[in-house]
């Protein structure tokens, strides 16, 4: 009986611990109350590549002003980015796995694509499968980020062997817990 009793407890505590970790989403996003920053797309200097990409890894370099940008990145502990993929024909292509690479870029001076497999000093997020069932970024929950400035510019990158000439940025949302998109 008394292992029952312990057993019990233990799966209380875990229920209350739980319960309150805010991550719900909704209108403030969750976590500690400060609403998502949403990124006005009609702020920057461009959304789309206008030419069609000429080589797998082709970059689509899109830079962010400061003042489309959270002043405080502080308050923020996720990152959801989301994107359209078009052929040669500007047909738009089904979401996966295998289109695109995604990266922040701290310094437009310094190395933009970072290190192969991942995040470096410069590029504090590089996320692969965008839009695909193994990618994270594009989801509700976004991926954690922990940026020690802003960024100048987001980097697309078609991925080799994949029919991606052109690639759109659709949305780019600085929150807390799970973002629900409109």
């Amino acid at each position: 009986m008394k292992k029952l009793g312990v057993v019990l407890a233990i799966f209380a505590i875990v229920a209350l611990v739980g319960c309150g970790s805010g991550t719900t989403g909704g209108a403030t996003g969750g976590g500690g109350g400060t609403a998502p920053f949403k990124v006005d797309l009609t702020k920057l200097p461009k959304v789309k590549n206008e030419k069609p990409f000429s080589k797998a890894w082709d970059d689509l370099l899109i830079e962010l002003p400061a003042s489309a940008l959270p002043s405080d990145f502080s308050k923020y502990t996720r990152l959801t980015v989301t994107a359209k993929y078009f052929n040669a024909a500007g047909v738009e292509i089904e979401q996966g796995d295998s289109n695109c690479i995604v990266s922040l870029i701290y310094d437009l001076k310094g190395d933009i694509r970072g290190p192969a497999n991942g995040p470096g000093p410069n590029t504090p997020v590089k996320e692969f499968n965008v839009g695909g069932f193994s990618g994270l970024i594009h989801k509700d929950r976004g991926i954690r980020v922990t940026l020690s400035q802003a960024p100048q510019a987001i980097l697309f990158q078609n991925n080799s062997g994949s029919a991606v000439a052109f690639i759109e940025l659709t949305s780019l949302v600085f929150h807390n817990g799970d973002y629900k998109s409109e």
